[in-house]
């Protein structure tokens, strides 16, 4: 088993590696084909599904819970307030330099190393699986949602994500809808039809002013905004359908099934989800990871940001080293004794329940 020192010389090593090799969203598998590299150099058989890697534990056991351990080797492309190359992955000071270093490459590599420093150890009470996943910037189909099933019976999760290594123990789902309201056209003059424009407005009252019966300990209410609307073609003719559409941000208090539920009980237009797989995420705080967290002195918090920890139905908390306020910035860092802290942190949380 490898020490931390090493592990972390070996992260910085391996992210500088990374940042080097163009990985957008749906282009990862040059990244994938390192990842894999790399953990079967230190004597891990590997998984590999499109351009997702994952693994277990050497002494994984069925009848013991496992721990998931994720994070992305995507990156989103750089903006164009680039003053130096992405992909040249400097350290000055004790800044390394480079797209994806911070999101979510610092997570990445200090994951992959909490995963290698438990791996050959016998008696743990909990599995590892690590996996490392794509499309994660995109929310895509292919990244973690494609192998979900076949990581087995997952206990709970980590998803390394830039936090500053403190906890964020919920994080908001999403749903956007599409809403059409019916009507039936007629000429205006003539007070014909029935105007959409009327039945709609209706509706986004409602929206605006429903407040949900449960409420979330961390987040508050649910937060639903109506940000697009459109009817009419001409000014004398009576729209048939006015269409608009709402941003609805879930919190830990409901599933998006049943948001999705109760929004339909209540108004009379169609309303279509884009999609409800961004489903709202929490653990306990009284979970003994989390706990073991807050006896190091890290803070719990609810995330205003989405990840891949909305992908999953099992209890997950969201932690990493670096800066959310640093991800997809020109000119991306993250700070070298950051990883290093972060294994460290990760290690010592961990050791306190497994």
């Amino acid at each position: 088993m490898a020490d931390i020192i090493t592990l972390s010389q070996q992260a910085v090593q391996l992210l500088q590696q990374l940042i080097s090799i163009p990985s957008f969203s749906k282009e990862e598998d040059r990244t994938a084909d390192l990842i894999e590299r790399v953990l079967k150099q230190h004597g891990v058989e590997t998984h590999r599904k499109l351009n997702n890697i994952w693994a277990w534990n050497k002494y994984f056991d069925n009848n013991k819970p496992t721990i998931l351990l994720n994070s992305h080797h995507d990156t989103v492309k750089p903006n164009s307030g680039y003053t130096r190359d992405p992909y040249d992955a400097k350290i000055e000071g004790d800044k390394l330099f480079g797209l994806g270093s911070n999101d979510a490459g610092g997570c990445l590599v200090s994951l992959i190393s909490v995963f290698l420093y438990f791996y050959e150890r016998p008696n743990l009470n909990y599995n590892f699986c690590l996996a490392t996943t794509a499309e994660e910037e995109i929310s895509g189909v292919n990244g973690l949602e494609l192998i979900i099933p076949e990581l087995g019976k997952l206990s709970f999760g980590i998803v390394g994500e830039p936090t500053l290594m403190q906890l964020a123990i919920a994080e908001r789902g999403l749903m956007v809808l599409d809403c059409v309201a019916h009507g039936k056209a007629g000429h205006a003059a003539r007070e014909e039809g029935d105007n959409a424009i009327y039945k709609a407005i209706k509706d986004i009252d409602w929206f605006r002013s429903y407040k949900f019966l449960k409420e979330s300990e961390i987040f508050g209410p649910i937060k639903m905004s109506v940000t697009i609307i459109n009817a009419g073609s001409q000014h004398n003719v009576v729209p048939a359908d006015c269409t608009f559409t709402v941003d609805v941000r879930v919190t830990d208090a409901y599933r998006n099934e049943e948001v999705l539920e109760i929004i339909r009980e209540h108004v009379s237009c169609d309303v279509k989800p884009r999609s409800i797989r961004l489903k709202p995420s929490s653990i306990d705080k009284n979970h003994p990871f989390v706990q073991a967290g807050v006896g190091l002195g890290r803070i719990t918090y609810g995330s205003p940001t989405t990840s891949d920890q909305s992908l999953l139905d099992i209890p997950s908390i969201k932690v990493g080293p670096g800066d959310s306020a640093r991800s997809h910035m020109a000119d991306e860092f993250i700070y070298v004794n950051e990883i290093a802290e972060g294994i460290a942190l990760y290690i010592n949380m961990l050791e306190k329940i497994v």
